[in-house]
């Protein structure tokens, strides 16, 4: 028998099922106005075709034009090209500036996720109030992932696909480091020699001591509204 039986055979796809296939993908994220899932997509597209490598090929030959192909973890979104930004943007438009207790919050969750509310008050120093967590909430940044197996059950909190799409990052992984800070400008140079600036964990990954949020959870914490009162 040939040796190369032995190697993995690579199913052929026609040229023109991928040229449709690419045609779908790219429509299906036109049409969406949110980052739409690679599932979803799958579900989609001829079946055989390689979705992660469809939407990397779509990526590249949109890098060059108006509108980036970005990818917001597994997820894909049509974006205005950051260097025409200015274009699109009108005096109608009201950025609201969130306050520096707020920032401050987002990225202590951001950078230390998952993370309870002591936690992020031990780290400021300072007592965190539940309206500057709202407003995080509010703006689809952050949200409940988790309870902390320690007395209580703690809530822990962690940073949206939103937050990642509206920063343009592809991964929590892709936030700034401490040298890429220090040349943004963004810290001072008398930084202490003990700041240490944590290597975000995966938006998914669950920590050893920690469960994932429930809806009865939820219910419990007040957090949402009993399915039983919600059908009457």
């Amino acid at each position: 028998m040939p040796d190369d039986e032995e190697a993995i055979d690579e199913v052929f796809i026609d040229p023109g099922l991928e040229q449709e296939a690419e045609r779908i993908a790219e429509a299906l994220v036109f049409a969406s106005a949110q980052p739409v899932s690679e599932s979803y997509i799958a579900s989609r597209i001829p079946r055989g075709v390689d979705v992660g490598r469809l939407m990397s090929r779509l990526k590249t030959a949109y890098a060059a034009r108006g509108v980036n192909l970005v990818q917001v973890a597994d997820h894909w979104a049509f974006r205005t090209a950051a260097d025409l930004s200015f274009v699109v943007q009108t005096d109608e438009q009201e950025v609201k500036k969130l306050s520096r207790a707020a920032l401050e919050v987002l990225a202590i969750i951001a950078y230390h996720q998952p993370v309870t509310r002591a936690e992020i008050e031990d780290i400021r120093g300072v007592q965190t109030s539940k309206g500057t967590l709202d407003v995080l909430m509010e703006a689809g940044w952050v949200r409940f992932r988790g309870r902390r197996r320690t007395p209580g059950r703690p809530v822990t909190f962690g940073t949206t696909r939103d937050f990642l799409d509206h920063f343009g990052f592809e991964e929590i992984r892709d936030l700034p480091g401490m040298e890429e800070l220090k040349g943004a400008g963004l810290l001072s140079g008398r930084v202490p020699s003990n700041l240490h600036i944590p290597v975000p964990a995966g938006e998914d990954e669950f920590s050893d001591n920690e469960d994932p949020i429930t809806q009865m959870d939820l219910e419990e914490l007040g957090l949402l509204t009993p399915k039983a009162e919600e059908d009457d």
